[in-house]
């Protein structure tokens, strides 16, 4: 398991900002995405940074685009909590 750090906690905002954005819980992306559902629990708290094919995967749990998760991540890096 990865530290938090400042990349793997935007991309947990932006992923749980899209999850909510299409009104999904963390178990019914992992049913589409083919993920464990506490694997998602731990990207969202960026506690674990994802591969390609795992933010593939998301994507296609949440139907987006990957250009869409990540103009999501930038705008996420660009404007931090």
């Amino acid at each position: 398991m990865l530290r938090k750090n400042r990349k793997n906690l935007a991309f947990g905002r932006a992923l749980r900002r899209l999850r909510k954005a299409k009104h999904t819980t963390q178990q019914d992306l992992a049913v589409f995405a083919r993920l464990d559902r506490t694997f998602i629990s731990l990207l969202e708290r960026g506690e674990n940074s994802p591969s390609l094919l795992t933010m593939l995967a998301l994507c296609r749990g949440l139907d987006i685009s990957l250009t869409e998760m990540a103009a999501e991540i930038e705008r996420e890096l660009a404007d931090p909590p």
